[in-house]
């Protein structure tokens, strides 16, 4: 296995919980993956937050403490993550400071060749290297002041005093525009379409709770009773200077921010169009308005790429080929955790996703009639995973899938093939 962040922690207790032994490799010192903000690379900022709300983003069996906030920051997030791992036994197994070089194919076996040169054999691999350490980089032609990704981010100190635009639709974009707002002598926010607001909090309830009430629903109609109804609790952003969203509601990602409002109706924070040109520090935007900023930040995104093994998973923008965003359909033994993009918080995705892992490969261990039908579907299944809706067509969106498609389908898989979660099995801890 490769990577301890929360992919590889779930992914590990799965395997721990069927007695099967493995290897467990971390490039980093300890465990978290990206919400480790002192490892090197990661994206983490000091204001950063969950998007999903504390009562269902929990690993099952091990549920976030009740005295953490609805919203938990980045160091609750990374200490429930250690303490996962110290609870299950998963801390000691875990070869740190051990990064992998190269993975590859050797006949029916794994080569994997570590960065001080050593090579060991598996008969399976588990891939789980997180999905926000590449930063996704655009230029900006013609800009002579500061440019930086996100990635390189960390505190609103960083804007004291500057102007500052932040290029990027997403939540991250979001948060540090919100935080640039508190020093920076002025801040813009460029983002090239509309977007649907959704409040973290409605009625007091985290939204992600509210709104899972209604997931029983056709997606259809639990769409057409929630826009209406998030265009009279947020009113209309267009008369803040947003563009109206040009996609109904959950087709692209939403954005799950408070504050960006807060400070737009404020003045502290001013909404742009797209970056159409720049010359110097003046940059211009395609509703033909222009400024002048002293630092630029891409809040643009990352890329899913496996530098280790980067032909084996295809695109890398998003790893194309994985058989419910896990099982490789090409490279027989090759699965990964953690590869999915969708409309919902990922734990406890990553958790389904790591027990029908972990099942296939106790099949696949004793040579069982279940591994080899399960191959099977591997080759030929391809559900579809949208519950009907049309995602975006940008490169963020490939491989898309609805939570509550993706679950179903998940669960369904577990149920023919008899792979429970491991926190479903008796006995297991509720914190």
């Amino acid at each position: 296995m490769i990577g301890a962040g929360p992919a590889g922690l779930v992914a590990a207790r799965a395997l721990g919980a069927r007695g099967l032994e493995y290897t467990h490799y971390e490039r980093n010192s300890g465990v978290g993956g990206v919400w480790d903000i002192d490892a090197p690379g990661t994206p983490m900022y000091e204001s950063a937050h969950f998007i999903s709300s504390r009562t269902v983003s929990g690993f099952s069996g091990f549920e976030m403490p009740e005295d953490y906030p609805d919203y938990p920051n980045h160091r609750q997030i990374l200490a429930y993550l250690r303490d996962f791992a110290d609870h299950h036994g998963l801390t000691e197994r875990i070869r740190f400071n051990t990064a992998v070089e190269r993975l590859a194919a050797d006949g029916g076996s794994w080569r994997v060749t570590l960065a001080d040169g050593t090579v060991e054999e598996y008969g399976a691999v588990i891939v789980c290297p997180g999905v926000q350490w590449d930063p996704l980089e655009v230029g900006v032609p013609g800009y002579t002041g500061e440019v930086r990704h996100s990635v390189t981010y960390r505190s609103a100190d960083e804007f004291r005093g500057r102007r500052v635009l932040v290029v990027g639709g997403g939540n991250s974009g979001c948060d540090i525009a919100c935080d640039a707002a508190r020093t920076a002598e002025a801040v813009s926010i460029s983002m090239r379409r509309g977007y649907w607001f959704i409040p973290k909090h409605v009625f007091g309830v985290p939204s992600d709770v509210v709104g899972g009430k209604g997931s029983f629903l056709p997606k259809r109609v639990e769409r057409a009773l929630l826009q209406p109804f998030l265009r009279l609790l947020v009113g209309d952003v267009s008369r803040l200077g947003f563009q109206k969203p040009d996609h109904k509601l959950f087709e692209t990602h939403p954005i799950m921010n408070d504050q960006l409002l807060h400070h737009v109706r404020h003045g502290d924070v001013t909404p742009r169009r797209g970056i159409r040109s720049a010359d110097g520090m003046t940059i211009t935007f395609t509703d033909g308005s222009s400024a002048d900023f002293d630092v630029v930040l891409l809040a643009t995104g990352y890329r899913h790429s496996v530098p280790f093994a980067q032909e084996l998973f295809g695109d890398p923008q998003h790893p194309d080929d994985l058989y419910l965003n896990s099982f490789s359909t090409r490279h027989s033994g090759l699965c990964a955790v953690g590869f999915v993009e969708t409309n919902s918080g990922a734990y406890q995705l990553l958790d389904r996703q790591a027990h029908i892992v972990a099942g296939y490969l106790d099949e696949r261990s004793r040579g069982s009639d279940v591994a080899a039908r399960f191959e099977e579907r591997i080759r030929t299944d391809r559900p579809d995973l949208t519950s009907g809706l049309k995602f975006d067509t940008s490169p963020r969106h490939k491989g898309y899938v609805d939570s509550d498609a993706f679950v179903a389908h998940l669960d369904a898989v577990a149920a023919e093939f008899g792979w429970q979660r491991a926190g479903e099995r008796a006995g297991e801890r509720t914190r």
